[in-house]
């Protein structure tokens, strides 16, 4: 690891992060990484308590977490930015006022878990969550792009969920198809978006008196790798 990588690993660290990554982007179309080679991800987990409670619906608890961690998330990468300018090089915090998010798709321009694939953090599963080998699901994930010379780790390119159908079970709105991601694959192949929405809406309008939240938690919850998490 060298200098560079070293001190942004610290850096990042010491503001928060559980998990930072390093991964090429040079595969990427240049538009969608602003021309940046590297992308930075970083992600902060959520208490194993607010998890756990979201067994049967989501709570206002876990509402409160997903606001404070996204809030946690934007200081992050901004900060890291910054040092990164500091040292000399471009950095761009994907903070959620920089994020473009298209309201029709349901999807961003680049997403988070894009990045965090590339940087070998974790793989996407079959509900379409950043599924990592230490924190499951439990976790929320932003991004810095870059051009400093850091050492890169090898990408993620296929789901390790293989055979399981946990996630697909138990999803509230049958919005998790079955089958595995691997790099390329459509979305839509695996996980309808629109449902998953509407039924978040619904649980959230229900259970939090909130008609304009829109999560569910429920694949978090029972993916035997968030549960790893929990167990520990």
């Amino acid at each position: 690891m060298n200098n560079i990588t070293n001190t942004m690993q610290m850096t990042l660290s010491d503001l928060g992060a559980d998990l930072v990554g390093f991964g090429s982007l040079k595969e990427l179309p240049s538009e969608m990484r602003k021309g940046m080679l590297v992308g930075i991800s970083v992600a902060v987990k959520y208490p194993q308590s607010v998890i756990s409670q979201i067994y049967a619906h989501p709570t206002m608890e876990y509402w409160e977490w997903y606001n404070t961690l996204n809030e946690k998330l934007d200081m992050i990468v901004t900060e890291g930015a910054k040092r990164l300018q500091e040292l000399g090089y471009q950095g761009i915090p994907m903070s959620r006022q920089v994020m473009e998010y298209s309201s029709e798709t349901l999807s961003a321009s680049l997403p988070h878990k894009t990045i965090a694939t590339r940087a070998g953090l974790g793989w996407i599963g079959k509900s379409a969550l950043l599924v990592t080998k230490e924190y499951g699901s439990a976790v929320r994930f932003s991004t810095i792009l870059t051009d400093a010379p850091l050492a890169t780790r090898n990408p993620i390119n296929e789901s390790l969920c293989e055979d399981c159908e946990i996630c697909t079970k138990a999803c509230p709105g049958d919005a998790v198809l079955g089958e595995n991601w691997r790099v390329g694959i459509p979305r839509e192949m695996f996980y309808d978006a629109q449902k998953c929405y509407e039924k978040a809406r619904e649980l959230c309008a229900k259970y939090l008196n909130n008609k304009e939240a829109t999560i569910c938690g429920k694949c978090i919850e029972v993916c035997p790798y968030t549960r790893n998490y929990l167990r520990r």
